[in-house]
């Protein structure tokens, strides 16, 4: 599985910073990755310099083999929690679909 991130120009990107959000996907979808050919994450601060309550925005879209890809949102004030927020909530989605298609399959 290929974990791909992206930063908008107000998110300074580090190694550090990959290394987390790897670690966050990994752990939320390891049980998928064998299903899984890539997951792209983009990171966005929405208001910029501006500041604000719940503006970090964290879009994470996996790509399942043979399937359509399956893309979710979680915004939060913290970096860490969006990304979080949102590998949560693209587990559940996995299992949602691949859940369905292997009974289907069944």
């Amino acid at each position: 599985m290929i974990i791909q991130i992206n930063t908008d120009h107000t998110i300074k990107g580090s190694e550090q910073l990959n290394a987390e959000i790897k670690a966050s996907v990994h752990s939320a979808l390891s049980h998928h990755q064998d299903r899984l050919s890539r997951v792209e994450v983009h990171v966005t601060d929405e208001n910029g310099a501006k500041g604000g309550g719940s503006d970090i925005r964290c879009l994470m879209e996996a790509r399942p083999a043979g399937l359509q890809p399956v893309a979710v949102t979680h915004n939060a004030g913290e970096l860490a929690e969006a990304v979080s927020g949102a590998a949560e909530k693209l587990k559940a989605s996995l299992d949602h679909t691949l859940g369905r298609l292997q009974r289907h399959q069944s």
